[in-house]
């Protein structure tokens, strides 16, 4: 039986409708007189830091300094609860919390595998109010490896559930093959969801080892 599920966040719970891009956009123009476009230099599944980096090399030709990247960092996050408030196109993936009221009736753990930092995470979902789901995670503020952020996730888990789990007890949802890497790096099952860039049967041909359309079909927990 599966006891926890770990869940992405973009295009795997809720699309933010360009809100993550626009914060950057904001950071970079206050922080340099820049215009900066994070889809020209990264792509879904990636960490904010290495997201964060790369588009600073990519825009200004250079690394950024630790102090220089630490206010970009700052400013983002700075920008992105306004972005994520102003977004028209902000949406949560069908299924989602009607899923999510199950798993937590069923006494199943939630938590959060994700490539934004820690707080960005939660400024995402607070939106649409499915922060009160989740109570661990790995976030890209633990790592830029998507598999060592999923092992911190478990690792939160057992200290949730004062005990022990198994790989075999764990399962992953996202929505890109990095999701799919991530969780087999953790030696986790995941489910592929094609609520985001990859259909049903590119994530099967990523390696899922299930893959709905969306949500409301539900998750295979036997």
């Amino acid at each position: 039986m599966i006891e926890a599920v770990l869940f992405d966040i973009d295009g795997t719970l809720i699309t933010t409708g360009g809100a993550g891009a626009e914060a950057w956009r904001r950071a970079f123009k206050e922080l340099y007189d820049t215009k900066a476009e994070i889809d020209e230099f990264s792509h879904a599944g990636m960490t904010d830091p290495e997201v964060g980096r790369l588009t600073f090399t990519g825009v200004l030709g250079r690394e950024p300094k630790r102090d220089e990247f630490a206010r970009l960092m700052a400013r983002r996050q700075h920008y992105l609860a306004g972005a994520v408030a102003e977004s028209k196109r902000y949406r949560v993936m069908p299924g989602v919390e009607a899923l999510l009221l199950q798993l937590v009736k069923d006494g199943v753990l939630l938590g959060l595998v994700t490539g934004n930092v820690e707080a960005a995470a939660h400024i995402k979902l607070s939106r649409a109010n499915l922060n009160r789901f989740f109570s661990f995670g790995g976030y890209g503020s633990d790592s830029t490896d998507r598999v060592e952020l999923t092992k911190h996730a478990i690792k939160r888990a057992e200290l949730v559930s004062g005990g022990s789990l198994e790989p075999e007890e764990c399962l992953a949802v996202g929505d890109t093959p990095l999701d799919i890497e991530a969780g087999h790096g953790a030696a986790i099952e995941v489910v592929g969801v094609a609520t985001g860039a990859y259909s049903v049967e590119q994530l099967l041909a990523a390696g899922a080892d299930h893959a709905v359309a969306t949500l409301e079909e539900g998750l295979p927990l036997e």
